[in-house]
């Protein structure tokens, strides 16, 4: 098998002085030149003169202030939030209603836009925690129902909004009471939200917020809390919409319940869809597209739903990455076909080295029964730190159900699990990694679209500290903590041998590549426990032996290692306790030479 291609030294030399990060063209200045680029060509729009693309420039700034929030729970988080127009409608409404004075002593615009600001931000909350619980299809119809109940409270509640009448919108001071003033107010909250959300894109909320919906189970083994992370995103996307709703009301300069149409909704939701997940750039440009579509292609502005539904069907058939793929140019670029995953365990103190504090893994007398059938039946288990503890057996033996009890993914019936004097919260999965015992899994479980460092960063983001505010105003301490964590990630890539391979896309990875990005993901989280199941599954003959001195070499930093794997020579070879399981019962433990030993092992198991 070939080598990688020879390491950089000066890679080598920063592991020890603090790394040097990616390059500019991997950087933060290479994502800005498309948003500069459209900054740019917003700002000269008015040396056309022509108000009419004017107001189509204002919409078009008006519907991205709500898709950019939007975007975080479709794109990001993964959940069809279908009927968004609620939130234009609410913010409309609030906005005009105490501006005129209806229910209150009439408001100044600008304070006005505020409180539409809050109103959506609690709406935001009202309409996402369904999210919470439902998925898919079933979540979207919840926000479709919610946008109808928006319209029939505007219609009914006719001494306020003047029913199907509606109400004059709100008129901003100058200078933003012209065309062009009203456009540039407009784009300057337009670009105020493309910011906050980059920022909370690049973020461990962005992070999060992908691996929850990519890999949940994963980002529980992280400590990533989904119901926290949901309602911060939610406030933000309802207030963002809300004060869209607002500027909406302000261009129309009257609305009426007619004007908040599912059309309007299924335009937000293509916008995001045909951008593409992950992305900010992406369904920035599909709302410019959709936005400007209607305006040139005007005698088709009868069949609007049929072109969104084929247009869908084109983006989905033909470009299912949507924009964000299309114009990816980086990641078309060939990878190198014959490489070699050469791990350094030697990077390991600098990754992980004196994390560990020293206390035994232990369980007792676990049961755990799915049905009539005891898949764990009575498991006692002490692994060591500072060992490997190999955990064998046939299929169907307990073996991954054991792990998932200890990951606290199943909650056991009977039992106790301990690591030292703490007991085990039993089935709370996002508490092991405050606990710092992390995991892999059979399959890896790795967010495709995103980078590889972007992955392993996932791991070391239960420590940081600065909030979401912070993120989304990309502030000092945030900075400081992505920084370092950028850091971190390239040494646990370092560690397992693919640092060279930190900003390509994980679904561009060779199987066995998944396999060590998992593990450096683990190591983020400087684990006091590493749970690995079948880690060399798939794996070489060579990546085996790789592997299993790097095992060896994490459990001599203090680490105490589970270990779940069919491979019978490795688990031999690097093990210093092995426990072997039968129909969900300890048939032995012991040393290995005792394993290799025992007749009832050699027969069940091992064969003759």
């Amino acid at each position: 098998m070939t080598m990688n291609a020879p390491r950089d030294l000066s890679l080598d030399k920063g592991l020890d002085n603090g790394l040097v990060l990616p390059a500019p063209s991997e950087g933060v200045i290479f994502h800005l030149l498309p948003f500069a680029g459209l900054l740019v060509l917003a700002l000269l729009l008015p040396l056309t003169g022509n108000e009419y693309w004017a107001l189509i420039a204002t919409r078009a700034a008006t519907y991205w202030t709500l898709v950019s929030g939007l975007n975080l729970i479709i794109g990001y988080a993964g959940q069809l939030a279908i009927g968004y127009v609620a939130l234009l409608t609410l913010g409309a409404y609030t906005t005009s209603v105490l501006v005129a004075g209806n229910v209150s002593p009439p408001l100044h615009p600008f304070l006005a836009l505020a409180c539409a600001a809050v109103v959506g931000a609690v709406a935001g909350v009202i309409i996402g925690l369904p999210a919470l619980r439902l998925r898919t299809f079933y979540f979207a119809m919840t926000t479709l129902g919610f946008a109808t109940i928006v319209t029939q409270i505007a219609l009914a509640w006719q001494n306020v909004t003047g029913g199907g009448i509606g109400l004059p919108g709100p008129m901003l001071p100058a200078p933003f009471d012209t065309a062009w003033g009203l456009y540039y107010f407009c784009l300057a909250i337009a670009v105020l939200c493309t910011v906050m959300t980059a920022n909370l894109g690049r973020s461990r909320f962005g992070r999060a917020l992908i691996v929850v919906r990519d890999a949940e189970v994963a980002a529980e083994a992280s400590g990533i809390s989904k119901p926290g992370l949901f309602v911060a995103v939610f406030i933000f996307a309802g207030a963002v919409g809300a004060i869209a709703g607002g500027l909406f009301a302000t261009l129309q300069t009257y609305i009426t319940p007619d004007a908040f149409t599912f059309d309007l909704s299924l335009l937000f939701f293509i916008a995001v869809l045909i951008g593409g997940r992950g992305s900010i750039l992406g369904p920035l440009l599909g709302t410019l597209i959709l936005t400007v579509l209607p305006e040139i292609a005007a005698p088709l502005a009868a069949w609007s739903t049929f072109l969104y539904a084929g247009l869908l069907l084109v983006i989905v058939l033909a470009m299912p990455g949507g924009i964000a793929a299309l114009i990816d140019f980086r990641n078309r670029k060939p990878l190198e076909k014959h490489r070699a995953i050469v791990p350094r365990p030697g990077l390991l103190g600098s990754v992980i080295g004196g994390a560990a504090h020293g206390d035994h893994l232990k369980l007792a007398g676990i049961v755990l029964a799915f049905g009539g059938v005891r898949a764990i039946d009575g498991v006692d288990l002490d692994v060591a730190p500072g060992q490997v503890h190999g955990l064998i057996g046939p299929n169907g033996s307990g073996k991954t159900t054991t792990l998932n009890v200890i990951s606290g993914y199943y909650k056991p019936e009977e039992g106790s699990l301990a690591l030292g004097d703490t007991v085990l919260p039993q089935g709370r999965p996002v508490l092991r990694a405050g606990l710092r015992i992390a995991r892999t899994f059979q399959t890896p479980r790795i967010v495709g679209e995103a980078s590889v460092l972007q992955n392993v960063m996932i791991g070391g983001g239960f420590a940081a500290r600065a909030g979401f505010l912070e993120a989304l105003l990309w502030l000092p301490r945030q900075r400081r903590e992505e920084k370092a964590l950028a850091e971190a990630g390239l040494r646990a890539l370092a560690a397992v041998g693919l640092e060279n391979l930190a900003h390509v896309r994980s679904d561009r990875l060779q199987h066995s590549e998944l396999r060590f990005v998992e593990i450096a993901r683990a190591l983020m989280l400087k684990p006091a426990v590493l749970l690995l199941d079948e880690p060399a599954a798939g794996l070489s003959p060579d990546e085996i032996e790789r592997l299993g001195a790097l095992i060896k070499a994490v459990s001599r930093q203090g680490t105490a290692v589970l270990l779940v794997e069919h491979h019978a020579d490795l688990i031999f070879d690097i093990c210093d306790h092995i426990t072997v399981l039968n129909l969900g019962k300890v048939l032995a433990s012991g040393t290995p030479a005792d394993i290799r030993a025992h007749k009832e092992v050699v027969s069940a198991y091992l064969g003759a």
